[in-house]
């Protein structure tokens, strides 16, 4: 079985978070700049088995596409011409910042950690990945 990856995709950072092989756990990967993540992809494919990737939907609260889908759309029709064998599925990430915010706090992070817009991304795509992984369940 192959991993589970999902990309929180924004203009200038990519967060990445994988699952474990048996796809229960996510874990926080990295946090790429978004001109580089065909490049940190197509390597994380050869080296890695993913069955699925799951890419953020950004949705306001009234289920509207968030404005934000104009960076999104070029990104997933890029993925799919370029990895074509790749299943690829969009799924909600509503509150997934805030909720990246908050769990630095609790998590007893430094207001300067919690400034680090990386870190936000990479554990955004965890949260992700964490609530993708709860749906199906």
């Amino acid at each position: 079985m192959g991993r589970i990856l999902a990309i929180d995709y924004g203009q200038k950072r990519v967060g990445i978070a994988v699952t474990d092989t048996l796809q229960i756990v996510a874990n926080g990967l990295t946090t790429v700049p978004s001109g580089q993540i065909f490049d940190f992809l197509g390597n994380y494919f050869t080296t890695e088995p993913v069955d699925l990737v799951v890419v953020g939907l950004p949705k306001q609260l009234n289920n509207e596409p968030s404005e934000s889908m104009r960076f999104i759309t070029p990104f997933v029709n890029g993925f799919r011409k370029r990895f074509p064998g790749k299943q690829l599925i969009m799924f909600d990430e509503r509150f997934t910042s805030s909720l990246a915010h908050k769990a630095m706090i609790e998590g007893g992070l430094k207001k300067k950690e919690r400034q680090n817009k990386a870190l936000v991304d990479q554990i955004s795509a965890t949260i992700l990945l964490q609530s993708y992984l709860e749906s199906k369940r």
